[in-house]
């Protein structure tokens, strides 16, 4: 329980209300704001759907979902929104001119105690808190989408961020009862998303070169080593192998793998043609409402019957 602490996320989107969901289903009173009354509306529904479809699998209780409801409170004002908050947290556009001067005005508004967090998932923290004075508040809590779902957070120091502010949020996040994990340096991506990418990047080109179908990459993943992934990492898989035999597979490998430092000509052709993917029915793959929906409601089943085994297990 956070006491009298007060949470303010400023941007209501599909990462704010889930943030600010979190922190309000723990106890903490939480300040939302946004710039648009609409978003706001639609945050508090969204919100208690979230609520009662955990409830409704068994995590968490339905007879809970109103007074979390009830810690949350809107405001267009960002001044009101943050004006007691010891943890301001930012979701807003990912949009570097648009951090660095949210940051420069909340570190003008906020008390000097008040420390700031962004939730950018590959923006340098360093950069984000470039126009601000007092950069040693800013810090970088990257969650991942859906929030309420995914427990990793990445807490991630500027190059001026205080340890005091690296550890104080770090044991919010644990009290919340995310899993945060102290990323030692700022780099764009940080960890996960450098990671992510780096697969990404190697799948596409996958398919950019005719090897694969991009079903087939998707099918390679999903029934080969991505089933080991939740419980044996990269690195712990490496160890199992043997370095010895890991160095003479990279020996082999990495030659031939992609090394670009450009997106691949089929993602920037697939984006010019206006083949977004779930966006507009087409991607890498050909999608109707239906599988669409399909392949959202197996997402959204898969990361609810993980979180019922943890929180059964906790």
């Amino acid at each position: 329980m956070a006491g009298a602490e007060r949470i303010a996320v400023i941007g209501a989107g599909l990462m704010g209300h889930g943030i600010a969901q979190i922190f309000a289903g723990k106890g903490w009173h939480v300040s939302l704001t946004d710039v648009d009354e609409a978003i706001l509306v639609k945050a508090r529904e969204g919100i208690r759907a979230n609520l009662a479809l955990l409830a409704d699998n068994g995590i968490g209780r339905a007879e809970d979902v109103e007074p979390a409801l009830g810690r949350i409170k809107t405001t267009l004002r960002l001044e009101e929104a943050v004006a007691d908050a010891s943890l301001v947290i930012e979701a807003v556009a990912e949009r570097l001119d648009l951090k660095q001067e949210l940051f420069r005005r909340l570190d003008a508004m906020c008390p000097s105690g008040t420390i700031l967090a962004t939730n950018t998932s590959v923006i340098s923290i360093t950069e984000i808190a470039a126009r601000a004075e007092n950069r040693q508040r800013i810090v970088g809590t990257h969650f991942w989408n859906p929030p309420y779902l995914v427990p990793l957070v990445e807490v991630v120091p500027g190059a001026g961020t205080s340890p005091e502010a690296v550890d104080s949020v770090y044991d919010i996040l644990k009290k919340a009862g995310k899993h945060p994990v102290r990323v030692r340096r700022d780099v764009p991506g940080f960890v996960g998303n450098r990671l992510q990418h780096a697969l990404w990047r190697e799948a596409i080109s996958i398919v950019d070169q005719g090897i694969a179908d991009a079903a087939t990459v998707d099918e390679v993943i999903k029934n080969g080593f991505g089933i080991r992934l939740p419980v044996l990492g990269p690195l712990e898989t490496a160890d199992m192998v043997g370095l010895d035999l890991t160095l003479q597979i990279h020996d082999y490998i990495l030659r031939h793998l992609d090394r670009s430092v450009e997106p691949a000509p089929v993602l920037r052709d697939k984006v010019e043609r206006g083949d977004l993917g779930f966006k507009t029915g087409r991607g890498f793959q050909e999608w109707s409402e239906q599988s669409i929906e399909r392949s959202r409601k197996q997402l959204l089943e898969h990361l609810i019957a993980w979180t019922r085994r943890a929180h059964e297990s906790s």
